[in-house]
């Protein structure tokens, strides 16, 4: 395996170092749920028990009204590897691979389809399906330390289900790029590619994702979970009908009492109270 592929960058990680479970929840702050994943021996490469584990969190989560935003982070020196590729060749044959990416398929379209956005806080490598990860999130802050890459050209296996997020997020030459070359991508770049909202400090990690879970939280989350579905399904549709679906979308936002309150609010220069409604 390539040198570049094993390059592992340490660097701050939450302090969370139970390994019974591949998931490990927390609540820093009211209305914001932390998602650890937690195979950090493993570099947190998605398992097929991990994979469950996060799905089972993330079903939990969509049907909870009092958690306004998540975070998805890695326990120990990385955030993700990507698939776990001892697993694999230990289950060889088409239905268990299909049944894998299966899993990881469905798993990426929950973090799509959550009514709360989710924000991941990426600090050592995440690479592959790691870095799929990333770009499934709605936001991802990283340390400057981070580094991204979509390596399986490398092993003679093609990122492609990777590949779905990560030409969603950046252009088609800079996806490409990442795809055929296998090379990592510093933090700094993944920014201005469009692959990580905010580079940081590895010190300044945990407060950064706090920073943008707590702005969205303080959103009524009505217009939040309104705002997140209709962005993701007019991005597949032709610029006119685009439009005519945002504009039912606002519609039926104007009629919600969260919208009356919020433009009331405003104009009465008070702050708003949310309902949820």
């Amino acid at each position: 395996m390539p040198g570049k592929f094993k390059e592992i960058i340490v660097s701050a990680a939450p302090q969370l170092d139970q390994e019974a479970a591949p998931v490990l929840r927390d609540q820093p702050e009211t209305g914001i749920v932390r998602l650890t994943l937690n195979r950090p021996k493993a570099y947190n490469s998605l398992s097929s028990g991990l994979m469950a584990a996060l799905q089972a969190e993330l079903d939990t989560i969509k049907a909870d009204r009092s958690i306004k935003a998540v975070i998805i982070a890695g326990n120990g020196p990385g955030f993700c590897a990507g698939h776990d590729l001892k697993e694999i060749r230990a289950n060889p044959g088409r239905q268990n691979y299909e049944a894998l990416f299966r899993q990881c398929s469905m798993l990426m379209q929950s973090i799509v389809a959550l009514p709360q956005p989710v924000i991941a806080r990426v600090h050592g490598i995440a690479t592959a399906a790691g870095c799929q990860l990333v770009a499934s999130c709605d936001l991802a802050v990283a340390a400057e330390t981070a580094r991204f890459a979509t390596p399986g050209v490398n092993i003679g296996l093609f990122c492609s289900t990777p590949m779905v997020a990560l030409s969603r997020n950046v252009s088609r030459k800079h996806a490409m790029e990442m795809l055929l070359t296998g090379e990592m991508i510093p933090a700094h770049r993944a920014e201005a590619m469009g692959l990580v909202n905010q580079v940081v400090s590895e010190a300044e990690l945990d407060e950064a994702a706090l920073a943008f879970a707590r702005l969205i939280a303080a959103k009524s989350p009505l217009t939040v979970k309104i705002g997140k579905e209709a962005f993701y399904r007019q991005l597949e549709m032709p610029l006119a009908q685009a439009y005519d679906y945002a504009s039912r979308v606002m519609t039926e936002n104007l009629l919600a009492r969260d919208a009356e309150e919020g433009i009331d609010a405003f104009l009465q220069k008070r702050p708003p109270t949310w309902q949820g409604c």
